[in-house]
């Protein structure tokens, strides 16, 4: 459990529009691969998590203000419709990230509106569909989310994405990946913006059956218990003044003095 001895309350967001139009990815995904992804984290975190899902078709992208509030991790997935989610959501979600929940960005997520507001780059990459063989390297072992898994993970049959990734230097690089046409990409990395922490995990897409992986599932689930916050309860950083020769509790502390408290503090 975590610090407040409850399970982890986790939302796998997914776009689930593939799974709707393109039979091989029904025939992969019958449940959709927001379902898959929820059944590999509890499949490693069990009694530790509470996982549930929203889809971008849903009211509010199912990401409701009152649903948020309550969730410690979400784990993003998206690819076709980035433009469709709702400017108001993301910011809603921003807010969210700075204040301290988890997130997990997964493969095609890098687009998201999502990650780039909050990497504050473009986060395009060089990228091709033909079936390439993906190695994924442990290059620090000793970090968490790789606890347990091999060196290297082997997928069989996978999109390349490949370098310059086009995101801020990251906090933390876990996961190097080779292709079967000699790229190499920075596959899973991890940031901090705010209270909250971020980790990417490249690996899986609507074509290939990656999310059924065992490596990558155990990876996702190691993700989000890593992301999972570290307060006990939702706060952004507060702007504090205090004058000097005092230690400042926070009593009566009102916020930023407006042009009525500067006269009369002059």
């Amino acid at each position: 459990m975590g610090w407040n001895e409850r399970p982890l309350r986790v939302v796998v967001w997914g776009e689930n529009r593939h799974e709707q139009v393109e039979e091989h990815v029904r025939a992969t995904y019958p449940d959709g691969m927001h379902e898959t992804i929820r059944q590999g984290i509890e499949g490693y975190l069990g009694a530790a998590v509470e996982v549930s899902t929203a889809t971008l078709d849903q009211p509010e992208h199912g990401l409701t203000a009152e649903r948020l509030a309550s969730t410690d991790v979400l784990v993003w997935w998206g690819h076709a419709a980035h433009g469709e989610v709702r400017d108001d959501v993301v910011e809603r979600v921003h807010q969210r990230v700075l204040e301290g929940m988890g997130l997990v960005v997964l493969h095609s997520g890098h687009w998201s509106k999502l990650f780039v507001k909050l990497m504050g780059t473009t986060c395009t990459l060089r990228w091709r569909s033909e079936h390439d063989r993906e190695l994924v390297w442990t290059v620090n072992p000793t970090h968490p989310i790789a606890r347990g898994v091999p060196n290297p993970i082997v997928i069989p049959e996978q999109e390349m994405y490949g370098e310059f990734f086009d995101v801020p230097v990251p906090d933390e690089l876990i996961f190097i990946s080779s292709f079967s046409g000699g790229e190499v990409f920075r596959s899973g990395m991890t940031f901090r913006r705010g209270h909250g922490k971020i980790f990417f995990f490249s690996p899986g897409d609507q074509d290939f059956p990656v999310y059924h992986h065992p490596d990558v599932r155990r990876v996702i689930a190691n993700g989000v218990d890593w992301v999972a916050p570290a307060l006990p309860a939702p706060a952004l950083p507060t702007l504090l003044r205090y004058d000097s020769g005092e230690f400042f509790d926070g009593h009566d502390y009102r916020g930023a003095m407006n042009e009525e408290d500067r006269v009369s503090h002059s």
